[in-house]
């Protein structure tokens, strides 16, 4: 139970100064117990500000959050029940500085696993999860949900204004952009939105030149990326183009042959310093199949199969001095978190 005082001081006789570099430097996964103490540690833990001096002070930590498929669990199902056809998913975590993976909590709405082909994003140490299929009715979803890793807690937040799936999602500075995809009649998109997670609303943006369905969203320092994607009448036929956004503006600007892999760019793109579009797929035969990478700033997360049905691998991928990809570096992967990758994204906690 929380206690009912509240300290004046951040740490009783020591300067603020000094009682603030001390819990800058706490590990986020402290943060949860150390938002109890009191009501202005939790203020101050939860807050913008803190988030951003820990982040100036580099005592924040870069990890790769993916939507993974769950173990099935014999001991679980009735002797005579079949396994279930349809895999259910959750949020896995890896932090590539302790090789630790860890599983969120669910979200509350749904206990059983997460709505289907759901979209992630995340900003100011904080996830974002939209859309996606009912796992039940596989109905489109316009839910939109955001977990704080500070209380480890889950809260619903405003729905998507339109129905779109397969959609292009990223963040920065506390906004997330989501752009094309398709409607509930399968009508490739151009439009396009902005969800400000802190004032929990959305604005509708200017549209995107062209529909692009099954297209990816990477954020580069202020840009958001849609990258490939087809049109409503060319189903499966990916452009060789990219939009971007510039987010300070809100303006669109088309990049001609972005994208030069021919096929779905969905989870594998890969963003080289020398300003190129390349695909993980391609990279390493170990995960040639079912492809996710996370660009974690000096390094890469790199999940897949050598083929269908081969188990998962999991590759750390550090960056050169010229900003190549470097030499694939294999990572242990315990068996409850060797199921397939359906996407994946940074967060920066």
């Amino acid at each position: 139970m929380e206690p009912n005082h509240d300290f004046t001081e951040l740490i009783p006789g020591l300067p603020h100064e000094i009682a603030l570099e001390c819990l800058t430097r706490l590990h986020y996964g402290a943060h949860a117990v150390a938002s109890h103490v009191c009501r202005r540690w939790r203020r101050l833990l939860q807050s913008q500000d803190f988030y951003y001096h820990r982040k100036q002070n580099g005592f924040t930590r870069k990890v790769a959050c993916f939507v993974q498929s769950l173990p099935i669990h014999p001991e679980s199902a009735g002797l005579n029940e079949k396994p279930e056809k349809q895999p259910k998913y959750g949020l896995s975590v890896f932090d590539p500085t302790t090789c630790i993976w860890v599983q969120i909590d669910p979200v509350p709405k749904y206990p059983d696993g997460l709505p289907l082909f759901c979209q992630l994003a995340s900003s100011e140490g904080k996830l974002v999860v939209m859309g996606g299929w009912n796992p039940v009715s596989w109905e489109p979803l316009r839910d939109v949900f955001v977990y704080e890793f500070t209380t480890r807690k889950w809260t619903q937040r405003m729905d998507m204004p339109s129905t779109r799936s397969f959609f292009a999602a990223g963040a920065c500075n506390g906004k997330v952009y989501v752009a094309g995809g398709h409607d509930e009649n399968k009508n490739a998109l151009r439009s396009a939105w902005m969800y400000d997670i802190g004032s929990d609303e959305w604005t509708e943006l200017t549209p995107m030149s062209e529909e692009r369905d099954e297209c990816e969203g990477v954020v580069i320092g202020s840009e958001f990326w849609v990258v490939s994607g087809y049109d409503t009448d060319s189903q499966g036929r990916f452009k060789n183009s990219a939009e971007v956004l510039e987010t300070s503006t809100g303006t669109w600007r088309r990049v001609d042959e972005a994208w030069r892999v021919s096929r779905c760019p969905r989870s594998c793109v890969s963003f080289e310093q020398s300003g190129n579009l390349t695909s993980w797929d391609g990279s390493e035969p170990a995960v040639q199949v079912g492809t996710c990478g996370v660009d974690l700033g000096d390094r890469s997360l790199v999940t897949g199969s050598a083929y269908q049905g081969a188990p998962q691998a999991a590759f750390v991928v550090e960056k050169t001095n010229q900003g190549h990809n470097g030499k694939f570096v294999k990572v242990d992967v315990p068996n409850e978190f060797s199921g397939f990758v359906q996407s994946g994204c940074l967060v920066e906690i």
